[in-house]
């Protein structure tokens, strides 16, 4: 058992308060009366066992979390084949390079690729 708490009842949103596609994601989840719960991840520093957590959830490993795309990333790292515990230190002292939104109800995870997503889980 983790440390993020999800329930059926309501949907549990990692977001990036600067990400165009979360605000997106927010507005429109609100618009179909969806019950969320707000993880803003720039504010809400997220624990290594959360990060690792939600990598698990989504089926992926931790390092297919951080968007390399990121100009944070491409500005402060190289290319490189980093050890679990340095990307989730990168992410924390990063969160921005994060892939998100990430939504979570009861055990089902999926990582937002359109604001429409939502209504998947």
């Amino acid at each position: 058992m983790g440390e993020i708490a999800t329930s059926d009842k309501q949907i549990t949103l990692f977001y990036s308060s600067n990400s165009t596609r979360a605000k997106q994601t927010l507005a429109y989840a609100k618009a179909e009366g969806l019950p969320i719960l707000e993880v803003d991840i720039l504010k809400t520093k997220l624990t290594g066992t959360q990060i690792a957590e939600l990598a698990d959830k989504l089926n992926i490993e931790i390092k297919d979390l951080v968007n390399q795309e990121h100009p944070s990333y491409t500005q402060k790292f190289e290319p490189h084949d980093f050890s679990e515990n340095d990307w989730l230190t990168m992410i924390q002292h990063n969160p921005e390079i994060m892939k998100q939104p990430i939504a979570l109800r009861g055990n089902r995870s999926i990582l937002i690729e359109t604001p429409t997503d939502i209504i998947k889980i």
